[in-house]
């Protein structure tokens, strides 16, 4: 896809658990299910559970089952036989014969029709291969079947949009990808990287990104998720090459992004906007540090976002980083900052790895 090869690039705790993940359903045989919104990057989660599987060595096919006709779809997944259709001028294998000993992704498989679906599951149930045209099965293939979706497949069965057994076939190992605005500490390295990449492709300098177009950068919630950030930069590299790259250069929309709108005539206190924010997917830099630095927010309101943070990590500072979304080499950022502005909350007696607030 346009010259640049994907990688997962992350540095927040969310996708370290999605990788974990993804390693763990490697090293087994089991079906996966991958979801999330479009453009998080399903793909390539599902090509690093290929690449680290013992299939590694065999082939990775790729269907998109979105859009496509069923007859279509099934003369890709399962070929036809010469004359089975107006085109069909000869016999042609298809993508799950094509596959065998490897792994084939079906992605957005939440489009299929029932009549696909039903073909799908007694693909899954044996193994058999029965091309358009066919009176019989011809071979039977050792296919691992991972699919990716966008939608709600428990919710497209109750509305009978879905086979409930097809479901439960796909759905053994789930892996679910977040949305980018709830993977902040991945914003920048995602950032550098393909403006790295793009330049590298386009054999032109990088441009550089101002602090003031890095931070809306990084406050913009992304709808479009990794594949929005891949285009902008795609863009941006085009455009300008070698420039310093201000906020009048970003989209609109970048432009607009903003921190929280703190309401003084608010009967809500501030602390508790910030944490929903926070619980909402928002960075710690982006929703509590910016605005504090701006003087928009008190050191009271910072302590309120930590000791409700230490609420749920039982008083214990080294697993407070990713309850506020900040990314793996944050931490001593994070209590240096703390430390500095005296924000931090006591912890707990028993955790002796915390950061103690100094006494008074």
């Amino acid at each position: 896809m346009g010259g640049v090869p994907e990688r997962i690039i992350r540095e927040s705790h969310a996708m370290e658990a999605v990788i974990a993940e993804a390693e763990r359903a490697a090293r087994t045989e089991a079906k996966v299910l991958i979801t999330g919104e479009s453009g998080v990057g399903k793909e390539v989660v599902a090509r690093l559970v290929h690449a680290r599987s013992g299939r590694a060595g065999r082939s990775l096919v790729v269907v998109n089952c979105a859009g496509v006709p069923d007859e279509l779809l099934e003369s890709e997944l399962f070929g036809h036989m010469r004359g089975s259709f107006t085109d069909a001028v000869r016999d042609k294998a298809g993508l799950l014969e094509m596959a065998d000993g490897g792994t084939i992704l079906l992605d957005e498989v939440g489009e299929m029709s029932l009549r696909m679906q039903a073909l799908l599951l007694r693909f899954l149930e044996n193994g058999e291969i029965q091309r358009v045209g066919a009176p019989q099965p011809s071979q039977t293939v050792n296919v691992r079947v991972i699919a990716a979706t966008n939608r709600d497949l428990s919710e497209c069965v109750k509305r009978r949009q879905f086979r409930q057994d097809l479901f439960y076939r796909l759905n053994v190992l789930a892996l679910d990808v977040p949305p980018l605005r709830h993977r902040g500490p991945d914003i920048a390295p995602l950032l550098r990287h393909y403006l790295t990449a793009f330049a590298i492709q386009y054999r032109v300098p990088a441009p550089r990104l101002s602090a003031d177009a890095m931070y809306r950068l990084q406050l913009y919630r992304w709808p479009g998720n990794v594949r929005e950030l891949r285009n902008l930069v795609e863009s941006l590299v085009a455009r300008f090459p070698g420039q310093r790259i201000d906020l009048a250069q970003l989209p609109w929309p970048v432009q607009q992004a903003a921190p929280l709108d703190l309401d003084r005539s608010s009967t809500r206190p501030t602390g508790e906007i910030l944490w929903d924010a926070i619980r909402d997917g928002g960075s710690f830099w982006s929703v509590v540090y910016a605005p504090f630095m701006s003087r928009d927010i008190t050191r009271d309101d910072v302590r309120f976002v930590v000791a409700k943070g230490l609420e749920h990590t039982g008083g214990n500072y080294t697993t407070l980083v990713p309850v506020l979304n900040l990314g793996n080499r944050d931490h001593k950022r994070f209590l240096n900052f703390l430390r500095k502005h005296d924000c931090n909350e006591p912890a707990r007696p028993s955790r002796t790895l915390g950061l103690q607030r100094p006494a008074a």
